[in-house]
């Protein structure tokens, strides 16, 4: 694995499922002699992943329907 020119490096697939490395991820780099570790961020209390889907889809509901009527779609009424 390489450097690019940028500083860029990819964390691979497996990496980064086992870490829990999601997208919007914060991390910190620690460093200790010559190893470097990148760890998920401690300071960044940032919402989940379904917290900020959830936050984005708030309020954009439109369907007239009661509660009733949407329940009864679900059951195939």
């Amino acid at each position: 694995m390489r450097i690019t020119s940028k500083g860029q490096v990819t964390i691979p697939v497996e990496i980064r499922e086992r870490a829990g490395l999601l997208p919007q991820t914060e991390v910190e780099f620690e460093v200790d002699g010559d190893v470097v570790r990148i760890v998920r961020a401690r300071t960044h209390k940032s919402a989940g992943r379904g917290a900020r889907l959830v936050a984005h889809l708030r309020g954009r509901g439109d369907v007239a329907m009661s509660t009733e009527e949407i329940m009864a779609l679900t059951r195939g009424e």
